[in-house]
């Protein structure tokens, strides 16, 4: 188990807030489960979070979604601010690992690929917010960079339920594996116990 990563995405007050409290809610009790499930399987757990400098030097006027966010009135995910704190509910333990992005890919301007090489990673278990966003070019690029992975459908969140659908039955099956929650829980489960048993 050592070699798969929990990646978690984007879970901040800034991008969570864009929801009902309600969803909200129901989900981050969900990604709780997956958690602590991987607690109990040793599994590594890696929150990303995006989160740009005072200015946003780091965002060109070029980048058209980007550049949205440099806009905002309020803080645009500013180091600092509260719009880049994990949400309490599924915080981050000490011996967690936080990796910063500047980008919508967990990968872009951030040392995640220097990380998970170093724990010596190649099974990622992607779970997080937006699913047409973060979760698409995580998806992209790790494919692209030759991990393996598996994607829990329902613990990816987006504001399109088409583009949520679309995503998640039709887009994601060509590049990882899709469960649901259920799913990843007893098979995770099942292995740690094989492993205990072992």
């Amino acid at each position: 188990m050592s070699k798969t990563a929990l990646i978690l995405l984007d879970l901040q007050k800034g991008t969570l807030e864009r929801f009902k409290d309600d969803t909200t809610s129901y989900y981050l009790s969900r990604v709780s489960e997956v958690i602590k499930a991987s607690r109990a399987a040793g599994i590594n757990i890696i929150y990303i979070k995006t989160c740009f400098r005072r200015g946003h030097p780091e965002i060109s006027t070029r980048n058209f979604s980007a550049a949205k966010v440099a806009s905002l009135s309020h803080s645009g995910f500013i180091e600092g601010d509260a719009s880049v704190d994990i949400s309490p509910v599924v915080a981050p333990l000490e011996r967690d690992i936080v990796v910063t992005k500047r980008r919508v890919s967990a990968f872009s301007g951030s040392d995640l690929d220097c990380v998970l090489r170093g724990l010596n990673v190649n099974n990622l278990v992607l779970v997080g917010v937006e699913t047409s966003g973060a979760v698409l070019s995580t998806v992209r690029q790790a494919a692209d960079l030759d991990y393996s992975m598996t994607v829990i459908g329902d613990l990816c969140l987006d504001l399109d339920p088409e583009v949520q659908r679309v995503l998640v039955d039709k887009v994601f099956p060509r590049q990882a594996s899709v469960l649901s929650t259920e799913q990843w829980i007893k098979d995770v489960s099942n292995k740690a116990r094989g492993n205990i048993h072992a």
